[in-house]
């Protein structure tokens, strides 16, 4: 832990506390910095004036990032018949009912994203006490119960990625690894940042947003002036 804290204060020295860089230098900035030793997840954090106890203040939803995560998504789809047979072909790696239902209810959570057809969910419920907690449960919010099966499965593959406010006003996403391109990063991260600002909530008054900052997955945060973002 002494070695990491050394790293972590070296990493804090090189960044500026009271300035807020452009998206471009925060990027070449938070390379320059960031010291794990894997190639780490590059998230942004963004603080917004709402509430989240306002229903029409707690954003949530799903985008598609521009060159995707650098993860591939295991997707789990509870369908039957024509729409199973869709989602298979979509590439989802698991896909049934009852018998993936009851699988999950004894503790199976080896996938990433829970896809399931309107006519499912009336079975899919009862799986709310296990997927809820994870932030699994579809949800026709974020797109994962639709009767468009093959579509919502292609888009999670290619880089769909859920987002939700928490109860302070944050929202963290993952916007690429520290392999990625400068470039793509940059364009992950305005990609998001447009959706973002279109989803204002007409009930916010004054400034909507209060800051922007990305790291990695050990590093400290860099402030990126939100100015730099718009397209």
């Amino acid at each position: 832990m002494a070695k990491q804290g050394k790293k972590y204060a070296a990493a804090l020295e090189k960044i500026d506390r009271d300035k807020s860089y452009k998206i471009e230098d925060a990027i070449e900035l938070l390379k320059d910095v960031s010291y794990e030793g894997f190639d780490a997840a590059v998230e942004l954090a963004i603080r917004l004036n709402v509430n989240p106890r306002k229903a029409e203040q707690n954003l949530r939803g799903a985008t598609v990032l521009p060159h995707g995560t650098g993860k591939t998504k295991r997707v789990l789809v509870f369908a039957t018949g024509d729409k199973a047979t869709e989602a298979e072909e979509a590439g989802a790696d698991y896909v049934g009912e009852d018998e993936l239902i009851n699988k999950v209810m004894d503790g199976w959570t080896d996938f990433d994203t829970v896809v399931a057809t309107p006519d499912m969910m009336s079975k899919v419920g009862k799986l709310g006490r296990t997927l809820g907690p994870k932030g699994l449960m579809p949800n026709p919010k974020t797109g994962t119960v639709t009767p468009d099966i093959k579509n919502a499965v292609e888009e999670i593959k290619a880089g769909k990625v859920e987002y939700r406010v928490d109860k302070v006003g944050n929202l963290h996403l993952i916007v690429g690894k520290r392999s990625f391109s400068d470039a793509k990063l940059v364009e992950n991260i305005k990609a998001f940042y447009e959706t973002v600002r279109s989803l204002r909530p007409q009930t916010v008054k004054g400034v909507y947003v209060n800051n922007v900052a990305v790291s990695t997955t050990m590093s400290p945060g860099i402030k990126v002036d939100a100015s730099s973002l718009s397209k």
